[in-house]
């Protein structure tokens, strides 16, 4: 595949720089974390402030949520995106959200830090080449039946219209497993460092949608080699309006951030010597 995006990552390897020192590809291991979806100030308040006490420095949350049934909560739309803006700059905060129209990029532009382009979408070429002409970075999740190739050349939609800073996000894909809500191939995160420059994050709520999964696979994430974390975290997952059965509550997000730490600290010390 020789294509604009491909290449030896070793060589050319792609750094997401946010500002305010939030890299992404970095050598820094890059955490974003935060409710499934906004769902008020306090919230998204609270999710903020715990978090960002934490040391994530990137909150993430829904506000217009692409839901399998027509009934289900579809979010706040642009308020809820004025209330993640304003909980991520109280807290000195970079923010990620999902657009899911061409129509929304400009409404959305002034309150997001990174364009989310979910699952559902990864092959909605329109939206992938209008967020390629814009100056924001774009989180790439890869499609729930897409193979690795496909992924890619989503990613080459965006980057034609001049936009290369793309992060890929492996968040499962569906197969015959139905214990898990998809299977996450963390096989893809070495494939991908071989085949592109860009950094690769794992998402281990989606990739299991079992929050008793999620700090087993996050760990493998850290020593798979991924540039990142994507974590979905809600003050009380009983109560949340979508995703509580995969989203941790502050004590567990905690537990994680504490493995990650120490397994990159290994790793660190391993490649020391």
């Amino acid at each position: 595949m020789n294509t604009y995006i491909i290449g030896n990552r070793k060589n050319n390897k792609k750094i997401i720089d946010l500002g305010d020192d939030i890299k992404i590809g970095s050598k820094e291991f890059s955490i974003i974390s935060g409710p499934c979806a906004v769902e008020s100030e306090e919230q998204i308040e609270l999710a903020a402030y715990t978090l960002s006490n934490m040391g994530v420095k990137i909150l993430r949350g829904g506000a217009f949520k692409p839901r399998t049934s027509p009934y289900t909560f579809q979010g706040l739309g642009l308020e809820g995106l004025k209330l993640l803006k304003k909980a991520g700059k109280r807290h000195n905060m970079k923010i990620v959200s999902e657009i899911m129209d061409p129509r929304d990029i400009d409404c959305s532009y002034d309150y997001v830090d990174i364009f989310q382009i979910g699952s559902r979408n990864m092959q909605n070429y329109a939206l992938l080449k209008e967020v390629g002409k814009f100056d924001k970075p774009v989180l790439l999740k890869r499609g729930m039946a897409s193979t690795i190739e496909e992924w890619l050349k989503a990613a080459e939609y965006i980057a034609s219209e001049g936009n290369d800073n793309i992060i890929l996000c492996e968040r499962g894909i569906r197969t015959f497993e139905k214990y898990t809500r998809n299977t996450l191939d963390l096989i893809a995160v070495p494939i991908l460092k071989e085949l592109t420059k860009l950094p690769i994050i794992v998402d281990p709520s989606h990739g299991t949608g079992r929050k008793e999964l999620i700090r087993h696979a996050t760990r493998a994430a850290v020593a798979i080699g991924a540039d990142g974390v994507m974590i979905e975290v809600h003050p009380n997952p009983c109560e949340a309006l979508s995703d509580g059965d995969q989203s941790l509550n502050f004590e567990e997000i905690k537990s994680v951030l504490s493995d990650i730490r120490a397994i990159k600290d290994c790793i660190n010390s391993f490649n020391s010597y």
